[in-house]
């Protein structure tokens, strides 16, 4: 039985960076991961999907390269490489965070753990043989797991979950994919791109729901405009899978019965508790979350939880922040663990979308004075030489101070971009702050200096 100030269940954003804050601060930490360091983020989430988003937008720069004044012969593409590619990305980042582990002096067990009401932790390792680990502290960073509908059977092959299409052996010539949040609207770009008929089947009245109406307004014109089948404020009824492909019963405003060679479920994740916790383990949930204090702490003692894990925003980057404020309250008394406040969200379709903040209905929900400022991508010179034009940067600055409420870009690298407006919003910038930077000149960044010159009636270029 092995000793630790540390033992932190699951290594993906929130475990191996918790684990490595840790290890920093002197302690002695070990990471228990079921399949491999990195988590469902590096591995079947984040870094794969967007390595088969940046296929699918080189290949469309490809077949548009006429724009550019190059001559391309007939184009054409190997989808299992597109998928390999991926998949080599994802492994290549494994061994990475593995090594920083090792460097670290952080010690690293493949295998499943569950937590015991003793608070010992017992391990099944991948060659079948068992061990305890036993530690002062034990951090929950298991993360969630896709959500499947009631009803439904996942087969990875004609029904899928989002880690089953990031393998994809074969591309469907037809799919409908249950959910236009982020994971929906990237598959959809992504499978529409390489010529598969994608239909994307919301609930809500909008593509992108939680973002701000008049951005996800634009994405949905766009995807639209791209040939994908937008059906919003309609849920999935039922739904027949065979050997040849799905048929699914919609209800609602766009009630029908639509066939396709396979059909993807993002309709959102939950909790992967069952798996983390041993029989007799009782943890305090809401709404099937692991419900923690002030700081991060469960309601069993000694037992914390970061990341997923806890509830939304399920970001990788809340969940790295969140573990580090778990481990500097666990080692330190003295400090005050933060909670997320503002942070960004980001969606890596063409046109990418990104947003920080309020947006402009929950802004006027909590009756605040702001002024909104836009500023479109035709009116930006680097916009326009690098092709990219279609897109906007709105910003919301508060009255009568002039602080930043909230962000929402819409265009060409809208994900890049938001990271200025967070730093602005931490450092507490004003609108004549931001307008009394120089930009470089010709910039994506601009943008943001003009769109928060419009909201207060400075704009120059529109």
């Amino acid at each position: 039985m092995a000793t630790y100030d540390l033992a932190v269940l699951g290594g993906g954003p929130a475990g191996y960076v918790g684990a490595i804050r840790a290890a920093q601060l002197g302690k002695k930490v070990i990471v228990i991961e079921k399949e491999r360091a990195g988590g469902t983020c590096l591995n079947w989430g984040c870094i794969p999907s967007k390595s088969l988003l940046k296929n699918a937008e080189v290949y469309q720069h490809i077949l548009h390269a006429e724009e550019y004044g190059i001559t391309t012969g007939k184009v054409s593409f190997d989808f299992a490489k597109v998928i390999g590619r991926s998949r080599n990305v994802s492994d290549r980042i494994a061994k990475g965070v593995e090594f920083l582990l090792k460097a670290k002096k952080v010690d690293y067990l493949v295998g499943e753990g569950k937590l015991g009401t003793d608070r010992k932790i017992k391990v099944k390792t991948t060659d079948g043989k068992s061990q305890v680990i036993e530690a002062t502290n034990v951090m929950l960073a298991t993360g969630c797991l896709p959500r499947v509908l009631p009803g439904m059977k996942v087969d990875g092959k004609v029904v899928m979950t989002s880690r089953e299409a990031l393998e994809m052996k074969k591309q469907p010539k037809s799919i409908i994919i249950l959910g236009a949040g982020a994971i929906g609207v990237e598959f959809a770009y992504f499978l529409n791109s390489f010529g598969t008929k994608v239909t994307l089947v919301e609930m809500k009245p909008r593509v992108l729901p939680i973002e701000d109406e008049e951005i996800s307004d634009m994405l949905g014109k766009n995807l639209a405009k791209q040939g994908i089948e937008i059906l919003t404020e309609t849920s999935m009824e039922s739904v027949t899978a065979s050997a040849s492909g799905v048929k699914v019963k919609l209800s609602g405003k766009n009630a029908k019965t639509i066939e396709a060679d396979a059909l993807l479920c993002a309709v959102g994740v939950q909790a992967n508790l069952d798996g983390a916790l041993d029989a007799g383990v009782k943890l305090d949930l809401d709404r099937g979350y692991v419900k923690v204090d002030g700081r991060y702490k469960s309601s069993m003692a000694g037992v914390f939880a970061a990341g997923d894990i806890i509830g939304p925003p399920w970001l990788a980057h809340v969940a790295s922040f969140e573990a580090i404020e778990a481990v500097n309250g666990i080692f330190d008394a003295k400090y005050q663990p933060k909670k997320v406040g503002a942070f960004p969200g980001c969606t890596y379709c063409q046109p990418q979308v990104a947003s920080i903040g309020l947006t402009e209905a929950a802004a006027k929900e909590k009756k605040l004075k702001f002024k909104v400022g836009r500023f479109p991508y035709r009116a930006s010179g680097r916009a326009v030489a690098s092709g990219d034009s279609e897109g906007m940067v709105k910003i919301l600055i508060g009255e009568p101070h002039g602080e930043i409420l909230g962000a929402h870009i819409i265009g060409a690298e809208a994900t890049e971009l938001i990271g200025e407006v967070g730093l602005g919003m931490t450092l507490e910038a004003t609108a004549d702050e931001i307008a009394g930077t120089i930009h470089a000149h010709p910039t994506l960044t601009e943008m943001i200096k003009e769109a928060t010159e419009a909201a207060v009636g400075h704009a120059i270029h529109i």
